[in-house]
């Protein structure tokens, strides 16, 4: 089948502006609070609480920045042990890193392709020092925080939730961004609401708020003078940034309205075809749906070989691949990507430990391998892919993306 180029790009997800950005941003400049004050930062600081339900927001230059104040405040040392999940961007992993401290990461589940509870627990038999766990919310979908928490609870851990892709989405009602004792979101340029940069570090915690607060300030004292009597950081985020994220915040719903909009019409679009889409429970949680991936059944994959920066595959009649789907798309001007490449199979993580329901996944005779180890983070990673979602794109233009996928079964 034959296609013509997109004339302008179709995004992944890009910034979708509004107007009342610029007003408060010239707000801002016109009255000179450029820095990192103003009342833009106590503007959203109110609404993302509100929206939340949180006690205390504290803007941060960045999601990234947020996880590690949370890290921090979790009381993590250099040789702790901290469960992280597995499959995930890896500033959720640095964070942990940036403290000196052991990632143990832990393996997905299909149900919701976030942390598997049965391997946290199996985690706890192996490591039952570990005292934080941090949570990542895939592409927008909520983790099952019921049996995480409880799991948190009985050993004694600190739940930190990285929200940065999931902000607006509900667990049973329950905002994301308050299931852990810190929490934090993520204004990047790409996220559901946009500051360009920037991140929040979410708690009822006064003192933790007050002490992010201070360090992000280069812990400056009070005192007359710059008095500094530990490690501080260049964090805070100016009020020119929280310009842009005051302008989107009344836009939330929609933008979520519009991204579950295109998942459903994937869903529509792909209902015969061999493939499933990032799954989630909806009984117990609603997404935000920031993106919308698909995940190829196995029968119907092509054979695909990725190394650490190339890949290739064979084209076969009826069958197909991420890769094969990702270059047809790239060909014709739009934007997918592959699922996140899990942390235990990157090269500067991959010698950490991992851990699966059936137990620690490194080291294992083959014979335990065929019987009973199943990688579920490197599965996904192997089958699925993100689809242009971009809550810009037409309908008629997703139906093209649509025919584009389909085409590569034929």
């Amino acid at each position: 089948m034959k296609f013509t180029a997109f004339p302008k790009k179709i995004w992944l997800s890009s910034p979708t502006m509004h107007g009342e950005e610029l007003k408060y941003m010239t707000e801002a400049y016109e009255t000179n609070w450029m820095s990192t004050e103003g009342a833009n930062i106590g503007e959203i600081e109110r609404l993302v609480c509100r929206k939340i339900g949180c006690k205390y927001a504290v803007p941060l230059s960045s999601g990234t920045a947020a996880l590690h104040l949370a890290v921090k405040l979790a009381g993590v040392k250099p040789g702790d042990v901290v469960f992280c999940q597995d499959m995930t961007f890896d500033a959720t992993v640095n964070a942990i890193v940036y403290e000196k401290a052991e990632p143990v990461f832990i393996d997905s589940e299909y149900e919701t392709w976030n942390m598997d509870p049965a391997a946290l627990e199996k985690a706890f038999e192996l490591y039952p020092t570990a005292k934080v766990i941090v949570i990542v919310n895939l592409y927008g979908t909520p983790a099952q925080y019921d049996k995480i928490c409880a799991i948190a609870e009985k050993h004694g851990a600190v739940v930190v939730e990285d929200a940065a892709e999931s902000f607006g989405a509900t667990y049973k009602g329950r905002q994301t961004g308050t299931f852990g004792t810190y929490n934090i979101i993520s204004f990047n340029g790409n996220k559901i609401i946009t500051g360009s940069s920037g991140g929040m570090l979410l708690t009822d915690d006064l003192a933790a708020a007050n002490k992010a607060r201070k360090w992000s300030t280069q812990s400056r004292e009070r005192a007359p003078w710059y008095q500094h009597e530990e490690v501080g950081y260049n964090y805070r985020m100016s009020n020119v940034i929280a310009g842009v994220v005051r302008g989107q915040m009344p836009h939330l719903e929609a933008h979520i309205a519009q991204k579950k909009a295109i998942y459903e019409r994937y869903k529509a679009g792909f209902r015969d075809l061999p493939v499933t889409m990032n799954p989630y429970d909806p009984d117990t949680m609603e997404p935000n749906f920031w993106l919308s991936c698909i995940l190829i059944d196995k029968e119907a994959m092509c054979r695909q070989v990725r190394g650490d920066s190339e890949s290739c595959w064979i084209s076969e009649p009826g069958k197909t691949c991420p890769d094969e789907i990702l270059t047809l798309l790239e060909k014709y001007n739009a934007q997918g990507r592959p699922i996140w490449k899990p942390m235990h199979m990157q090269p500067l993580y991959r010698m950490h430990p991992f851990v699966t329901r059936a137990g620690n996944g490194r080291g294992q005779t083959d014979a335990y391998i065929e019987s009973q180890f199943v990688d579920v983070g490197a599965d996904l990673f192997q089958r699925g892919l993100c689809l242009p979602s971009d809550n810009k794109m037409t309908p008629e233009e997703q139906d093209i993306i649509i025919a584009m996928v389909r085409s590569c079964f034929e």
